[in-house]
């Protein structure tokens, strides 16, 4: 199982214990109607900067892949030069 997979699940599983916990907790309906979307909004709240967080890391790990590709796709352009380079002049010695 994948982390991810193994996160989504327990995500849930807690979600469906705490859903349980408040429809039977003794408590009137308008309180509980308060907390449950009290922790609805935090949960919409964790969610939406879980995502923005991830979504900053991908950007920069994008970044990074880009710019590291970027100096390797160089660095062989410059030694495939100076090969050809050395091999032109052996050809000419010849």
């Amino acid at each position: 199982m994948s982390v991810f997979k193994y996160w989504t699940a327990f995500s849930l599983g807690v979600a469906a214990g705490t859903a349980v916990a408040l429809a039977y907790a003794p408590r009137t309906g308008e309180k509980t109607r308060k907390q449950w979307k009290r922790k609805f909004d935090d949960t919409s709240d964790y969610i939406r900067d879980t995502a923005d967080d991830f979504s900053k890391h991908a950007t920069k790990v994008y970044s990074r892949a880009r710019d590291v590709a970027d100096d390797v796709a160089s660095q062989a352009d410059s030694f495939a030069r100076q090969v050809s380079k050395k091999a032109n002049k052996v050809a000419e010695g010849f």
